[in-house]
């Protein structure tokens, strides 16, 4: 049994502020420019909250600096008066420009340590939980973005389907409408509960913080006699693990630091099939879609990659561990991961980076199967988008 549970959460108050001007992505999508321009909106910006407080590096009960508390006691963030889930629904239109939506529920999940079987990552993670984010953690006692988690459960989407306006909206600077919805009626709390308990959740995003509160449930287990307490669930944003419901993207790769004067495509060559790749560079990831292959660019030009069998005779394995293994051949180098297909242009062509290599993106059957089987994707192999908003309501951990 998988064990998802209401909580009163806390939003902001729609009369002290204005809910565009507040919310933000996910943290680990935050590079510093972004960071300045959302805290520039407003001083109650949720990207604020997600700055590790002065002085939280070691476990206090009472630690320093948490902007959401201090927030909480002037008003502008309230408690929700009843326990309740949340419906959260996301409308954007996709990389082909079709109207979708995406739609699931915002809960307690219960912690499953690794073995147990009820929350499954779908990719590795590199390193342990960060210090940074686990000093943020003892600092708030508060989950301040959801994870994200798939269902198999067939029907999770229609107890979404509800009727009235909902408690919170906004929409975002990449014109993504959110909508968020507080569900209190026991037939709809027990069925959606009952939904997601009777199959595991898949992580989609959020991996790393999923590995932060496991590490912060640990440490509150140590230091409260092994007591039960809200620090065992972790709040989640589920959704069913559907292609309706799903727009999942790759993250491409930046190389960056390679001698001067190596020739990358003959060095690639022993992987791949090369082909010249049609004009104009912006529509290689559909070229290499239809192809089969990989997009390669270079200063000199754009190139398909269709990979050939690896040594263990293997055809139809994922893009990204056979790249993995043809970049291992090159010279030192480093790598950077990027979504954006624009950005990854524009690095080559300024000089930026030595090439960026356009990975197509995995299907919901591989992530499925990864998540089964035990055997996680590599890190950095899908982006789910759109990215819930950070701000729409906030899980305490008192």
């Amino acid at each position: 049994m998988t064990r998802f549970e209401p909580f009163a959460g806390v939003r902001y108050d729609p009369e002290r502020v204005e809910l565009a001007d507040v919310v933000a992505p996910p943290y680990d999508v935050i590079d510093d420019a972004m960071r300045a321009t959302l805290e520039a909106r407003s001083p109650y910006n949720a990207a604020r909250a997600e700055r590790v407080p002065v002085g939280a590096q070691a476990l206090d009960p009472t630690p320093p600096g948490c902007v959401v508390r201090d927030w909480l006691d002037q008003g502008v963030l309230v408690r929700d008066d009843a326990p309740g889930f949340y419906v959260y629904r996301m409308g954007h239109r996709d990389a082909e420009g079709r109207a979708r939506q995406t739609a699931g529920v915002i809960g307690a999940l219960a912690l499953s340590a690794p073995g147990e079987d009820e929350v499954l990552p779908h990719e590795r993670t590199v390193g342990t939980p960060s210090v940074h984010r686990l000093a943020q953690l003892r600092a708030c006692r508060a989950n301040l973005s959801p994870i994200w988690g798939l269902s198999p459960v067939s029907g999770l989407s229609a107890l979404c389907e509800l009727p009235g306006p909902p408690v919170a909206r906004c929409t975002d600077d990449d014109d993504v409408h959110h909508r968020l919805w507080h569900i209190t009626q026991p037939g709809v709390v027990d069925a959606i509960a009952a939904a997601v308990a009777s199959a595991p959740v898949v992580i989609a995003d959020g991996h790393h913080r999923y590995e932060t509160a496991l590490a912060y449930r640990d440490e509150q287990r140590r230091a409260n006699g092994g007591r039960a307490g809200p620090y065992d669930l972790l709040m989640a944003y589920v959704v069913e693990l559907t292609g309706e419901q799903l727009d999942v993207r790759p993250i491409h790769r930046l190389v960056r630091g390679l001698p001067s004067g190596i020739d990358v495509l003959a060095a690639l060559a022993p992987w791949f099939d090369v082909f010249d790749a049609p004009a104009p560079p912006e529509a290689l990831p559909a070229h290499a879609d239809d192809a089969g292959a990989l997009g390669l660019v270079l200063p000199g030009g754009a190139w398909l990659l269709r990979p050939r069998p690896s040594p263990a005779g293997e055809t139809d394995e994922l893009d990204v561990v056979h790249l993995d293994r043809a970049l291992a051949t090159l010279p030192p180098h480093t790598l950077d991961y990027e979504p954006d297909v624009g950005r990854i242009l524009a690095a080559v062509r300024s000089g930026d980076a030595d090439a960026g290599v356009l990975l197509r993106p995995v299907s919901l059957d591989q992530i499925a199967n990864a998540a089964r089987r035990h055997s996680p994707m590599p890190e950095k192999t899908s982006f789910f988008y759109p990215k819930p908003r950070t701000g729409l309501v906030f899980r305490m951990l008192d």
